[in-house]
C-alpha cells in the first residue's frame, strides 16, 4: 500500500472523479497558500516530536529554543525597538511570543517565495498535504492529551487554596476567578480533561481523524473563549490549536455540510402544497420563538443602552454605630452579630455584612414615601419592617425590631472601590500571568 493510501482515511479508488481531477491540478493561489501553510505550521510546531521524546527532549529544549531566543530578541531590538527579555513562562502572550510569531510569518513567506520560484511547475501537493496532516494530527493530538491529562489529575487547576478562599471576591482578577471555579470542582476537571484527551486520541487514528478534529475544535473553541474573555495569556497559542483542528477538518467540510445540512429527511406529507405549508409554518414558528425570547430578555434587562436598575439607597453603607436594646455594640471583629455594613445595589435586594464578614441577603421592599424597608429572607415567609431616614445624602439612620431585638444604626456611605475583577480589562500582551 502506498504512503498516500496509508495516510488517507478514504481509499484513493473510492474518491469521486471530481476530487481526483482537482488533486491533479491545483490553482496557483491554492499552491501558494499550501506552501505558506506548510512552512508556517512546521515552524510553529517544531521541535515536535523531539520535545516529547525523553532521549531528545534536553537537546530540543537547549539548542532549538536557544537559537530562537537569540533570533527573536535581536528582531525585537532591531525591528521593533522593544526588549523581549521576558521569556515565555506561564504566559504565552509575551512580547517575545508576538515577535517570534512575526519571525515565523516572515520566514514562512520567504520560504513560500523561494519554493514557488523553484517548484512553480508542480501541479499539486496532494501527498505532501497528507504528510502535513499526519504531522499536525500528532502534534495537536499530543497537545490535547497533555492538557487533558493535567486536568484529569487536576494539576493545571488545583483546588482553591486557603488564602484564595479567604480573598474578597472583587479583589480577584478575571483569570483568578477562572482558576478558582475550575479548581473548585474535581469532577468538572475530569470532564473537560477527558474531552481533550478524547479529541487528541481520535486524531491519532486515521479512521477517526474527522471526528477527532470536530471534537477538538469544539473543546478548543470554548478554551479560546475562556482565554479571551477572562484575559488568560494563552490567547495566541489556543487560537493556533483551534486553527490546526480546523485545518484537519477542512478537507471534509463538503461532506459535513452534505451530511448535517443538505441531506433531505423523509417527507411528512405526500402533497406538495402540504410540504410548502409545513415549511412556511416551521419558519414562522422559528422566527416567533427567537423574537419572543429576545424580547423577553430585553424586557428583563431593561431599556437598551440604559444602566442596570439601582436601588435608591445604592452604595456601601458602613455602620458607624449600632445600638441593640439600648446598648452600644462596639465594632469588634469577634462580634459575629454586629452589623459592619449594608450594601444596596439592585432595587429588590439588600445585603447585611457582619463583623466576621458573613453576608446575609434579603429581599427588599423599599417605601421611600414612608421611609420604610421590608426585609425578607428567601427561606422565610415573614418579613421585618424597619424605618429609615437620611439627614443628608451620605448618612443613613435605621430603626426597628429585628430578631426580637430593638436596633438603632447610624451609617455613612463609603466610596465604591474599583474592583480588580471588573476593571482588569483585556490585554493582548501579558508578560506574566495575571492570576490574582
Amino acid at each position: 500500500m502506498s504512503a498516500s493510501n496509508w495516510i488517507d482515511a478514504v481509499p484513493v479508488a473510492a474518491q469521486p472523479a471530481a476530487e481526483k481531477t482537482e488533486a491533479a491540478r491545483w490553482s496557483i493561489a491554492k499552491r501558494i497558500a499550501f506552501r505558506f501553510t506548510f512552512a508556517y505550521l512546521l515552524l510553529y510546531n517544531l521541535p515536535f516530536p523531539f520535545e516529547v521524546i525523553p532521549a531528545t527532549e534536553p537537546y530540543a529544549q537547549k539548542y532549538y529554543f536557544d537559537v530562537w531566543t537569540t533570533v527573536t530578541q535581536a528582531v525585537a531590538r532591531q525591528v521593533f525597538g522593544v526588549p523581549a527579555d521576558i521569556l515565555p513562562a506561564g504566559s504565552g502572550d509575551t512580547t517575545f511570543n508576538y515577535v517570534q510569531l512575526f519571525c515565523y510569518v516572515v520566514l514562512a513567506a520567504a520560504v513560500t517565495v523561494v519554493w514557488s520560484l523553484l517548484d512553480r511547475r508542480r501541479a499539486s501537493y496532494t501527498r505532501l498535504h497528507e504528510w502535513l496532516r499526519l504531522y499536525i494530527r500528532f502534534a495537536l493530538g499530543a497537545t490535547m492529551v497533555s492538557y487533558g491529562a493535567f486536568k484529569v489529575i487536576q494539576a493545571q487547576f488545583p483546588p482553591p487554596s486557603l488564602d484564595r478562599l479567604l480573598q474578597p471576591f472583587g479583589d480577584a482578577s478575571p483569570m483568578g476567578i477562572l482558576w478558582t471555579f475550575m479548581g473548585a470542582s474535581a469532577a468538572y476537571n475530569v470532564f473537560t480533561g477527558a474531552s481533550e484527551i478524547l479529541g487528541g486520541v481520535l486524531l491519532m487514528f486515521r479512521r477517526t481523524v474527522l471526528l477527532g478534529a470536530v471534537v477538538s475544535a469544539a473543546v478548543l473553541a470554548n478554551i479560546v473563549a475562556l482565554n479571551f474573555f477572562y484575559d488568560v495569556p494563552v490567547k495566541q497559542y489556543s487560537l493556533h490549536l483551534l486553527a490546526m483542528a480546523t485545518f484537519l477538518a477542512a478537507p471534509d467540510l463538503r461532506r459535513m455540510i452534505e451530511f448535517f445540512i443538505l441531506h433531505r429527511p423523509p417527507d411528512l406529507f405526500s402533497a406538495k402544497w402540504l410540504r410548502v405549508a409545513g415549511m412556511v409554518l416551521r419558519t414562522a414558528v422559528v422566527i416567533v420563538v427567537v423574537v419572543f425570547m429576545l424580547a423577553r430578555s430585553r424586557k428583563a434587562a431593561g431599556p437598551a443602552n440604559a444602566p442596570p436598575p439601582r436601588s435608591p439607597l445604592y452604595g456601601i453603607w458602613n455602620v458607624d454605630s449600632l445600638t441593640v436594646n439600648g446598648v452600644e455594640r462596639p465594632p469588634l471583629i469577634t462580634d459575629a452579630k454586629r452589623w459592619r455594613r449594608l450594601v444596596f445595589d439592585r432595587p429588590q435586594v439588600v445585603a447585611i455584612q457582619t463583623m466576621d464578614d458573613h453576608r446575609q441577603r434579603y429581599f427588599l421592599a423599599l417605601d421611600e414615601n414612608n421611609g420604610t424597608m421590608n426585609l425578607k429572607k428567601r427561606e422565610e415567609k415573614s418579613s421585618v419592617s424597619l424605618e429609615y431616614r437620611r439627614p443628608d445624602p451620605n448618612t443613613l439612620i435605621v430603626d426597628g425590631i429585628m430578631g426580637g431585638e430593638t436596633l438603632h444604626a447610624t451609617m455613612h456611605r463609603g466610596e465604591v472601590p474599583k474592583f480588580l475583577l471588573t476593571t482588569r480589562g483585556f490585554h493582548w500582551i501579558n508578560e506574566y500571568p495575571f492570576n490574582r
